[in-house]
């Protein structure tokens, strides 16, 4: 037993599951399709925009493009938890941890292969988007154009995949230490959509400095040509982000060999 063949058997499962086919049908869709519809509906409202809607596409026109990169993190981030979670639902995990009775190599099999899937599948995405949206903008002929090799344009569009890779071993950590998948979900969307809201609530000065460093805020910045000036920096924040969807998977593996299954 080795962890190649751990994680030949990890690609198996993953590649067999219609949840799997499903849960990456919604992601393209939900990052081209939201991303193509945003720009058309931008590009037909140009001439009515005023001058302040207008400046604020030319300081980050990326924002249109990737419009539907936001929505696909919850798709991505719920098929994470289930790649793990499904199996203890099902009690599969038996099975598994029979065949690799030190568990810790399945861990690691589980989010190499599925960050190795979302990444793959990520990258056309954001690139599709990227440039079909450019063509459409283009079509206006007044839209001020965003190219491939503009500072910060290459970072952020890829950027976008390496954000939904992370997002999902995010998830992938959530479901190992939750192991159950209606709680993990529970967790993931409270964590990434419900908490920065909630800290909306506080004074200023303590929303202002804890802000930065809540995980979808850290993460955000990596797509953003231009943060806003209160943000990390794009790697910063992004490395921070990674550090979370770490220290999931170092809770996970604690709890993954002290635990019964």
């Amino acid at each position: 037993m080795t962890q190649a063949r751990v994680a030949v058997s990890e690609w198996t499962k993953l590649r067999s599951l219609r949840s799997t086919r499903w849960s990456l049908f919604v992601t393209l869709l939900l990052t081209i399709g939201i991303g193509l519809l945003a720009c058309t509906v931008f590009a037909a409202r140009w001439p009515h925009l005023g001058v302040e809607d207008r400046l604020r596409f030319v300081l980050n026109p990326l924002r249109i493009n990737l419009a539907g990169v936001g929505l696909a993190q919850l798709s991505i981030g719920v098929l994470g938890v289930l790649v793990i979670s499904g199996e203890y639902t099902t009690g599969m995990i038996r099975s598994t941890f029979c065949a690799v009775p030190k568990r810790l190599p399945v861990l690691w099999a589980k989010t190499a292969v599925f960050a190795a899937v979302t990444f793959a599948v990520s990258v056309p995405a954001v690139l599709i988007v990227f440039f079909a949206g450019q063509s459409i903008l283009a079509s206006r002929g007044q839209i001020p154009q965003t190219s491939f090799s503009d500072p910060g344009v290459a970072r952020a569009v890829i950027g976008a995949a390496l954000f939904l890779t992370v997002v999902g071993v995010f998830g992938l950590g959530l479901g190992a230490i939750v192991r159950h998948t209606a709680g993990a979900i529970v967790a993931f969307v409270g964590i990434m959509f419900v908490l920065p809201p909630l800290l909306s609530l506080l004074p200023s000065s303590w929303s202002d400095a804890i802000n930065p460093y809540l995980p979808s805020n850290a993460a955000d910045v990596i797509w953003s040509i231009r943060p806003d000036a209160h943000t990390l920096s794009p790697w910063a924040g992004f490395a921070l982000f990674c550090g979370y969807a770490a220290a999931t998977l170092a809770i996970a593996a604690v709890l993954l060999v002290r635990r019964d299954t």
